[in-house]
């Protein structure tokens, strides 16, 4: 019953261990979370991170056997101390990371793969906001991604239905951006995040920075903030690099700085 990180040259992968429960999260795996997507932001090694569970699901959600009662302070503060930070730390990473995705990502799971930049499907992947089930709102910053994404008239219809999405609705409608079979699922998140980590990864994770905050500003504060993200691009290794071989005709090799 773990969480686990792996990393093979620039690439992290962390896997939700816990497949007999289909990677239903105790406190001790959000504790795990919290400590791996740390990890991945601050070290600099890694250019790209993979999230994945292991076994035949994403992760279920919460475990709902293990919600134990208590008053709201305590569950606020409980809220507040795990699934909170964790999903904060996850939207802070300034690097592309990737959720590969196979049978349930559902609850708290669904916001998991949510907070990532992409999402590779498998074909046996299904979706769903099942806190309608167990009477619970969504957490983990749920209904936030899926109004940004959806609108809000769809996002209250999957919350208020509870119902499931697959993976070719989800790719229909935006929330995942490759559905691959069930074999082929590794294979092709590695290939993608191997290509993120040979990029610019210090531009792209001011990219992210904009992409944040992009959807809740006018458009004089969004050019206003991109005037300060330019300058601090100009300058780095990167995109000397880049422009040195634009004009020699090849493949640029950037280190991430």
């Amino acid at each position: 019953m773990s969480v686990e990180m792996n990393v093979e040259g620039a690439v992290a992968t962390i896997t939700l261990n816990r497949p007999e429960k289909k990677n239903a999260l105790t406190v001790e795996m959000r504790e795990g979370l919290i400590a791996h997507f740390q990890r991945a932001r601050f070290d600099d090694d890694i250019r790209a991170l993979v999230l994945t569970g292991a076994g035949e699901a994403f992760c279920s959600g919460a475990d709902v056997d293990r919600m134990g009662d208590s008053d709201g302070r305590a569950a606020r503060h409980r809220l507040q101390k795990l699934s909170h930070t964790y999903m904060r730390t996850l939207h802070a990473i300034e690097k592309p990371v990737i959720a590969a995705v196979r049978g349930h990502a559902v609850g708290i799971g669904w916001s998991l793969a949510l907070g990532c930049d992409m999402v590779v499907a498998s074909e046996t992947a299904v979706f769903s906001q099942i806190f309608r089930r167990i009477a619970l709102g969504p957490d983990g910053g749920a209904i936030w991604y899926l109004t940004r994404r959806l609108g809000m008239n769809l996002a209250k219809e999957l919350v208020f239905t509870a119902r499931v999405v697959g993976a070719a609705e989800a790719l229909k409608l935006g929330l995942v951006n490759h559905v691959v079979a069930d074999g082929d699922l590794m294979g092709r998140t590695m290939e993608m995040a191997r290509d993120m980590a040979e990029g610019p990864t210090f531009m792209f994770g001011l990219a992210k920075k904009l992409f944040h905050m992009a959807p809740s500003v006018s458009l004089e504060d969004y050019l206003e903030m991109e005037a300060m993200v330019q300058p601090q691009l100009n300058r780095t290794q990167d995109h000397q690099e880049g422009k040195a071989a634009f004009r020699e005709k090849r493949k640029p090799r950037f280190i991430g700085r």
